[in-house]
């Protein structure tokens, strides 16, 4: 496949690309193969003259943030990664605005500092802005929806546009975005002014209660499966014996059953073949179809 085009893009804005580039370094897991290709823009125009020429000559490209819910095999393509070059935060009065590199995180401190309330539940997921928006990302009761205004994105026609919250179609795990393959370049943020000392505590609170009960201490892409309907997927894979099963490298956590976690050396293949027991596992003894949470890509 020829990227002499996507190069040259880079050149003219100043983008770092590299070849045959190892995906395990970019992603939470640290499982993955190469891609043809990964480049690593600065601006709204890189980013959207970088994917308009894929969508041109047919490259196939994979959008990616701070790889924190994504299995590769690895990607015969472009993965154009939105990072801290396109991650600033800026605050102004009782609303943040936020790069769709910037990582959630940050934009939970930047609330803190400035006085507002309303991300804390979501403190400690370890996604970037883009990431947590296409997907609607939760915790505690919170999701991004309770918080986004509006966002800034590239939509199939490859125009730039900007979309109010009402427009998303946030629900679980869901947004117009992952529905349409819309990019998301920035985003805006509501808060209400607050106490910065409840603030912090609250925070304080969350990720102690993550430390406490999630394998934080392991790679991992979080959460493998989606709540499914009535019950809890860590729960049900519990209630099946399946604690502690690895197979390889992947293991579902001792911690949190709903956790598959790379305890040293995973493949890919490790992690694959351990999600489709645990399917197949719960779908026989419980009746339940679990549905995995991580994006899983191995073209």
């Amino acid at each position: 496949m020829d990227y002499s085009l996507i190069e040259a893009l880079c050149v003219k804005y100043s983008s770092v690309f590299e070849y045959n580039a190892c995906l395990e370094q970019y992603c939470s897991m640290k499982v993955g193969g190469k891609c043809d290709i990964l480049v690593k823009p600065k601006s709204e125009q890189a980013v959207s003259e970088l994917v308009g020429v894929c969508r041109e000559n047919d490259i196939p490209f994979f959008i990616l943030g701070k790889g924190t819910n994504v299995l590769f095999k690895g990607f015969r393509g472009a993965v154009i990664l939105i990072g801290q070059d396109m991650g600033g935060i800026t605050a102004d009065g009782e609303t943040i605005t936020a790069g769709a590199g910037a990582s959630l995180n940050a934009v939970c401190r930047a609330a803190l500092e400035n006085s507002l309330s309303g991300a804390e539940n979501l403190y400690g997921i370890p996604g970037s802005v883009g990431g947590a928006l296409y997907m609607n990302a939760g915790a505690f009761g919170s999701e991004i929806k309770d918080i986004v205004l509006s966002a800034r994105c590239i939509d199939e026609n490859g125009n730039v546009v900007s979309i109010n919250a009402d427009e998303m179609d946030l629900s679980y795990r869901h947004s117009v975005f992952s529905e349409n393959k819309w990019i998301i370049l920035s985003a805006v943020f509501g808060f209400k002014s607050g106490d910065k000392s409840a603030i912090k505590a609250r925070m304080d609170e969350v990720m102690k209660r993550r430390k406490d009960k999630q394998p934080l201490e392991y790679p991992s892409c979080g959460s493998t499966f989606k709540r499914p309907a009535n019950g809890f997927a860590a729960a049900l894979i519990e209630e099946c014996g399946l604690k502690g099963f690895s197979i390889g490298g992947a293991q579902v956590s001792e911690k949190h059953s709903g956790f598959v976690i790379n305890k040293g050396g995973a493949s890919f293949d490790d992690i694959t073949a351990i999600v489709e027991h645990i399917k197949k596992t719960v779908l026989k003894e419980k009746g339940v179809e679990l549905e995995c949470e991580m994006i899983i890509v191995d073209r």
